[in-house]
């Protein structure tokens, strides 16, 4: 250690030039380590002082992925590239490089809910037993209704997409009613069952039902799987159900929409065929929608489900354990 070395050959009285030619090293190297050893004795030569100068890079971007992750500006719910740059002396530049890097997108959230269901465990396993094992001389249908879908058009015709330039649609739009779509997926083949209703009350989700009876086949028994909405559970409904006993109703968690395949069908028609068209009349709605199902049915593709209970249990068990370490960590 060039240090220590110094010090043994300063004890026995040579100069500093001495010291620096014997070590190869320089006389103000020299005069730095004897001026702390005399002054801060070991504790002086222990150690790197601090250094001056704009910190390292690798301990700036440090600074900005820790600002971003855990703590918040004082005036607002996250930072921005301006205000951390600001906050840390640098520039939005870099900043939003870390970001980048780091996959780091503070403007953004996700929402979720964990179920409480306490039944949970039941139900996602037969949920998921109907997807991944369907039974012998069975359909299994994915079923729910989409309600309050609007027919709009807007005030004004937008412009179309051209290179350099996206589509452009105005803000405001007009209202023509709604209709509510009542839609239930074979899980096996991907076909689609379908009928609309002006309201979505447990008369019309036994018509529905009535429509699904005429259209399978008499020897198969029917599958359904169903969110916990009350109009699914209604003393009617049950009713309706019991005189029909080739119907198993199987009830999907409370909170867990995403496990009901039907729910990637409403999805994909809203961003598809819903969202930016315009309709003037509820039936224009209607039959957008029916072309777009009547496409799926001319080529229908099946959801396949590819996670097992187990490991959507343990994942949901991370997430769980995450948020208890959260709410704890804010408690303290």
């Amino acid at each position: 250690m060039l240090r220590a070395k110094i010090l043994l050959l300063a004890s026995e009285g040579y100069e500093n030039a001495e010291i620096a030619a014997t070590l190869e090293t320089s006389a103000p190297t020299v005069g730095l380590w004897r001026s702390r050893f005399a002054t801060e004795r070991i504790k002086g030569i222990e150690s790197d002082a601090p250094r001056g100068g704009r910190p390292a890079r690798l301990d700036l971007d440090r600074q900005i992925i820790d600002k971003t992750t855990q703590s918040k500006p004082a005036s607002a719910t996250h930072w921005t590239t301006r205000t951390l740059a600001k906050e840390l002396g640098t520039t939005q530049s870099r900043v939003a490089r870390v970001w980048r890097a780091h996959g780091l997108k503070p403007h953004l959230v996700r929402s979720f809910k964990l179920s409480n269901d306490p039944h949970f465990f039941e139900k996602l396993h037969d949920v998921v037993g109907l997807y991944m094992n369907p039974p012998e001389r069975a359909i299994v249908l994915s079923a729910d209704e989409k309600s309050q879908i609007q027919a709009l058009d807007r005030t004004q015709p937008g412009l179309p997409i051209k290179p350099g330039r996206c589509g452009t649609r105005t803000h405001d739009y007009k209202r023509f009613g709604t209709t509510t779509l009542f839609a239930a997926i074979d899980t096996l083949e991907g076909k689609i069952i379908h009928q609309y209703r002006a309201r979505h009350r447990h008369q019309e989700w036994v018509s529905f039902l009535r429509k699904i009876d005429r259209e399978v086949p008499k020897d198969l028994q029917i599958h359904m799987i169903v969110d916990n909405l009350s109009t699914h559970k209604h003393p009617v409904v049950r009713a309706w159900l019991e005189k029909h006993p080739r119907f198993k109703m199987h009830f999907t968690p409370t909170s867990s929409s995403w496990l009901n395949i039907v729910e990637r069908l409403f999805r994909e028609l809203t961003m598809k065929n819903i969202r930016r068209g315009s309709f003037t009349s509820v039936e224009q709605l209607q039959e957008a929608i029916d072309r777009a199902i009547a496409d799926r049915n001319g080529n229908p593709r099946p959801f396949v489900w590819t996670a097992s209970a187990e490991d959507i249990l343990r994942k949901v068990e991370r997430a769980r354990q995450a948020l208890n370490k959260e709410q704890n960590d804010s408690v303290h």
